[in-house]
C-alpha cells in the first residue's frame, strides 16, 4: 500500500490538515490497522520535498501550529501516473512463508501436510470473518474484504494443489538429496 500515493489522492480535492488526512486515511486504507501520525507527516515531507505537496497555510493552535497542505501540479501528474499504472502482483512476502515453511519441512522430515492443515484452518476461520464484514459491513468495508476474500480462496486452491505433489517431492528428495 502506497501511503504517500493515498495521501496525494485525498489531497487532491481540498488542502487538508495532517490530522485530518490521517482520519480520512484510516477510515478508506487502514482496514482496522491505523496508519502510524508520524508516517502521515514524514509521507508529507517527502513528498513535499518532491514537490508533489505544498505547504498553503498555518493555523496557529494550543500546540503546535497546524499546518494545511494541498497538491501541486506535479502532484497531480505523479496521482495519474500511480493510478494509470497497473499493479504487479507481489506474491512474495506470502510464497516466502507458507512455501519456505513446506519446503523446510520436507528437506527435515517434518509433516508439511500439518503445516497445510493449520493454514487451511486459519485461512477458513478469517473467512467466516470476512463473511460477516461482507453481510453487514459498510460497503468500503465489503469491497476490501471480498478483495481478502478472493485472495484467501487462491491461497486455499494452492493448499489443496500442493497436497498430493508432497508425497512425490519427498520420494525425489530421498532418491537426490540436496
Amino acid at each position: 500500500m502506497s501511503v504517500s500515493r493515498s495521501l496525494l489522492g485525498l489531497l487532491e480535492g481540498q488542502p487538508q490538515y495532517g490530522y485530518t488526512l490521517r482520519q480520512r486515511y484510516d477510515r478508506w486504507f487502514a482496514g482496522g490497522h491505523p496508519v502510524a501520525s508520524a508516517q502521515v507527516y514524514s509521507s508529507l515531507r517527502r513528498l513535499a520535498d518532491a514537490g508533489l505537496t505544498e505547504q498553503v497555510g498555518v493555523e496557529p493552535g494550543g500546540g503546535p501550529d497546524r499546518r494545511l497542505y494541498g497538491i501541486t501540479g506535479a502532484g497531480v501528474e505523479e496521482l495519474e501516473r500511480w493510478l494509470a499504472e497497473p499493479e504487479l502482483p507481489d506474491l512474495r512476502a506470502a510464497r516466502q512463508v507458507l512455501f519456505a515453511k513446506i519446503v523446510v519441512a520436507l528437506l527435515t522430515s517434518r509433516q508439511p501436510q500439518r503445516i497445510l492443515e493449520r493454514q487451511r484452518q486459519t485461512h477458513m476461520a478469517r473467512m467466516r470473518q470476512l463473511r460477516e464484514v461482507r453481510t453487514a459491513g459498510e460497503p468500503i468495508e465489503q469491497l476490501d474484504a471480498d478483495f481478502e476474500m478472493f485472495h484467501l480462496e487462491a491461497d486455499l486452491r494452492w493448499i489443496d494443489a500442493a497436497g498430493p505433489r508432497i508425497d512425490r517431492i519427498r520420494a525425489s528428495l530421498q532418491e537426490h538429496p540436496c
